[in-house]
């Protein structure tokens, strides 16, 4: 009999848990036509607000869009250069070319995954405006030293906080130590809508007021100015809703799964389990090891039924979309060299014990196998 397939996230899983509480919230929305600019996204973003102590939340389509928005709302214009990570999805670094602005690349902290501050002040030049610092697969950037560095030279600082909410560095949310900061709630998130959303994070009143508007062609009834259409609906909004009061007890056993890896998988040899930076929480939104037999192993995970992931096989300034800026592998060292080993394994809050350790001992066989 052949195993039971062990995905890398299970969102039927979470979702059969919660269904009376989302038909229920989805059949409202229905029933009151609330789709556009309704209660339910006013109590989204009242929530957000609340649970991370930040002033403003300003809805909208999606991450990618929440980038684009706050860094047209901060000024930037063509020839500006805008610093950040070259370990990310491609939604960091195409919103600052798709606003105007000059991506650069810096490399990375070679076990955190997230920019090196020790190698920004090599790339500020007097076209830099901001920084964009990635708080990857839910662990931290080092905010400390990137604020400093970005107060120094008279920079802002905006969070990429797509896979990190309830993530804190020094005690402190991530999402609340910038300028800004944008999330993203694309259903495979920690927090994930059943379909695109996102949000902005801000203490600047003036900018949330123009992110507003800019996300809502430019106002309502009297356009100030011309903006986009990059709303979050009403149904999104109330699926939001009903997740967000699991979103603590998620984060936690997300945690408590990761604490089990790590315990099982710390001592085998050619593994190397996630890193957590002084002072750090890390939220798991991916369990990502380090290993020279990526590859390999990947294909044994396979062959036993186990979903796994390369996140991502080819940084930011090796794709093709960035060939213009012809980087070499020298450029970035420590991006090039994780990207030849990294995996990540299945996690999600609704995990079964019997599954994870199947996942740890498939890999302990694997290395057992490798190793004679």
């Amino acid at each position: 009999m052949p195993l039971r397939n062990i995905p890398l996230v299970d969102l039927r899983a979470q979702h059969d848990l919660i269904r009376d509480d989302l038909e229920t919230a989805i059949s409202e929305v229905i029933d009151q036509s609330a789709f556009i600019r309704s209660k339910p996204i006013k109590q989204f973003e009242e929530t957000i607000s609340r649970m991370l102590g930040i002033k403003n939340c300003i809805s909208c389509g999606n991450g990618t869009d929440a980038l684009h928005i706050t860094l047209k709302g901060l000024g930037l214009k063509p020839g500006d250069e805008v610093i950040t990570t070259s370990h990310s999805w491609i939604s960091t670094s195409e919103a600052i070319t798709n606003t105007g602005g000059k991506v650069v690349f810096c490399d990375t902290n070679p076990d955190t995954f997230t920019i090196d501050p020790k190698y920004i002040e090599d790339l500020i030049t007097p076209n830099t405006v901001g920084i964009i610092p990635v708080h990857l697969y839910g662990h931290p950037a080092d905010m400390h030293t990137i604020n400093k560095i970005a107060s120094k030279h008279s920079l802002w600082v905006v969070e990429d906080c797509a896979q990190a909410i309830l993530a804190q560095y020094k005690g402190e949310y991530v999402g609340t130590l910038s300028n800004a900061s944008i999330f993203s709630f694309y259903p495979g998130k920690n927090l994930g809508a059943m379909g695109d959303a996102g949000c902005i994070l801000t203490n600047d009143t003036n900018l949330a007021e123009w992110c507003s508007l800019y996300s809502n062609h430019g106002g309502k009834g009297k356009h100030l100015f011309e903006g986009i259409n990059s709303r979050l609906d009403g149904l999104q909004a109330s699926i939001l809703n009903v997740k967000i009061s699991h979103l603590s007890k998620w984060t936690r056993q997300r945690v408590e799964l990761a604490d089990y890896y790590n315990s099982h998988l710390s001592d085998i040899p050619d593994i190397q389990t996630p890193t957590i930076g002084k002072e750090c929480n890390h939220v798991y939104h991916l369990y990502t090891i380090k290993t020279k037999f990526r590859d390999q192993l990947r294909d044994y995970l396979k062959n036993n039924n186990i979903a796994s992931s390369i996140n991502y096989p080819i940084a930011l300034p090796f794709l093709p979309a960035y060939k213009r800026l012809n980087h070499s592998p020298s450029d970035f060292p420590n991006t090039y060299e994780n990207q030849k080993v990294i995996l990540s394994l299945p996690l999600y809050p609704e995990l079964e014990l019997e599954d994870i350790n199947r996942v740890i001992s498939t890999i302990t066989n694997f290395v057992d196998l490798n190793s004679k």
